[in-house]
């Protein structure tokens, strides 16, 4: 018989991850996931638009995504955008590169031609100056003992979550 896995408590934030093809201009998402605050997952690769040219092979060295798996087993920027917004409809969405996340979400709804049904906001926000002070050591020791060393949308929010939960486990219960 299998024991079910300990359910998350609802206490966490909803935390959204994406993967790139690089920094800066021209760089698009590949991939993005995200984590419930009930622990469910999602995630989807995102196949590049024909105009979506830039390419960085230092990013793919830290996601292991090459463009071509993208190509062809990613979906369309409007399925993604559209199971985004079903998905988390309403929500406000916590990610911890915003200065990128956010133009690469943009860019990933213009393509779309959609609007995000949710908001989508620095994690920092959720902390007081020790805490993001203390944010990163801890994301270090959770991928250290949780064996989350895979660099991928998905497995980067639920990483972040669990540290989130570490730091402000009793705090997050009232979000």
């Amino acid at each position: 018989m299998l024991i079910p896995p300990r359910p998350f408590e609802p206490a966490a934030p909803t935390i959204l991850d994406i993967e790139a093809s690089g920094f800066g201009r021209g760089s698009y998402p590949i991939e993005v996931g995200f984590v419930l605050p009930d622990g469910r997952a999602w995630c989807s690769l995102i196949r590049p638009e024909p105009d979506w040219l830039h390419w960085d092979p230092q990013a793919q060295a830290l996601h292991h995504i090459p463009r071509e798996l993208a190509q062809r087993h990613g979906r369309s920027a409007a399925e993604v955008a559209g199971s985004l917004n079903r998905r988390l409809n309403g929500r406000v969405a916590y990610c911890d590169g915003w200065a990128h996340d956010y133009p690469w979400l943009a860019r990933l709804y213009d393509a779309a031609e959609l609007t995000p049904s949710f908001r989508l906001e620095h994690l920092l926000s959720l902390l007081d100056e020790d805490q993001a002070r203390r944010f990163d050591a801890l994301k270090r020791q959770v991928i250290a003992e949780s064996g989350l060393q895979r660099h991928r949308a998905s497995a980067d929010a639920r990483m972040l979550q669990l540290a989130l939960r570490r730091l402000r486990p009793a705090s997050l219960r009232r979000r």
